[in-house]
């Protein structure tokens, strides 16, 4: 099989672009596509070196028509965010090039280095890797960018929320009040914008549950929604995942490790609470797809009906707990 047969997934003019930002005598002799990428195709290409080795880039595609206006924010975002990571201690993918407009490309497209690991969702080893999660997001929250990212925009309102079917009626309206007045001020954080650990890495991969008691975070992906805002919005981002991925307990926990980790959420329990509300009610609006997604990444068990049940008892705990 030829070069260019190995690697006929990548347009032509795709590919040629990627050609252009490879070294001296290297090229592309693979590629295959990697699953789990919400708005846009990506794919991992395998790069023949002159010493006959091979490395690893990533490509980043948006190749849905109705998602090319986004998509040139989308990637400038990313690129912005994957240069001022550089250096920092937090480990991303490194920016090789991008084009926002689809200048060079068939589609508006980035292509970065790839980082070793893999994403776990399973229950087994939450334990270990749950603080390693809440270490990285306080990580990510020290980071002082030398230019400020933009604001965060949020893009559920109380309007929006869709309350699950036999869902706790009082609950829901009570957190979906809590939302209707004026966001509480804040202090800026540098944002990733979808911590969450479908976005987060873990080397050796655990083939076992004994390995996952050694795993260790080797990098964070999807930089795409990086912002500037409050701390507390990725701590809820995350918490709601884990809360639906392995039961509202952990959501919980989450909030209580990130501040064992240093992080720094809002001091005042009525604020805190505006935040992490928020992110439960705008899952509701998309409760399908993110149940369909996670099937498809291995939790079978994860339907509609039991991704709502455990989002109703995850709100409910949030508004029943203590001030």
């Amino acid at each position: 099989m030829t070069d260019h047969d190995e690697a006929a997934t990548v347009r032509p003019l795709t590919l040629a672009w990627v050609c252009r930002h490879l070294g001296a005598g290297e090229r592309i002799v693979g590629a295959e596509a990697l699953h789990g990428g919400a708005t846009a195709d990506m794919r991992r290409l395998t790069v023949g070196t002159r010493d006959g080795g091979t490395r690893h880039l990533v490509l980043r595609s948006f190749v849905d028509p109705t998602r090319q206006g986004p998509a040139e924010d989308l990637l400038h975002r990313e690129a912005e965010a994957l240069t001022t990571l550089t250096g920092t201690g937090v480990r991303a993918p490194g920016l090789v090039a991008f084009d926002p407009v689809a200048a060079h490309c068939e589609y508006p497209s980035l292509l970065m280095s790839h980082l070793p690991g893999r994403t776990v969702l399973d229950d087994e080893g939450l334990e270990t890797r749950l603080p390693l999660l809440a270490r990285q997001l306080a990580a990510i929250h020290a980071v002082r960018p030398r230019a400020r990212p933009r604001e965060y925009v949020a893009l559920s309102t109380a309007d929006t929320v869709v309350v699950p079917e036999g869902a706790d009626a009082a609950a829901w309206a009570a957190a979906t009040d809590a939302i209707r007045r004026p966001a509480p001020r804040y202090e800026g954080r540098f944002l990733h914008g979808d911590f969450q650990p479908g976005n987060v890495l873990f080397d050796p991969p655990p083939e076992h549950p004994a390995a996952a008691a050694v795993a260790r975070i080797t990098g964070v992906v999807d930089w795409a929604a990086a912002s500037w805002g409050p701390a507390d919005l990725d701590v809820a981002h995350c918490a709601t995942n884990l809360a639906l991925l392995h039961g509202p307990a952990w959501g919980l926990r989450f909030t209580e490790a990130y501040q064992d980790a240093g992080g720094r959420p809002a001091a005042a329990a009525d604020e805190r609470l505006y935040w992490q509300v928020r992110s439960p009610l705008a899952f509701s609006e998309e409760v399908q797809w993110v149940a369909q997604s996670w099937r498809a990444a291995g939790r079978t068990e994860l339907t509609t009906q039991a991704v709502e049940q455990r989002l109703d008892a995850y709100l409910t705990s949030l508004m029943d707990a203590p001030g």
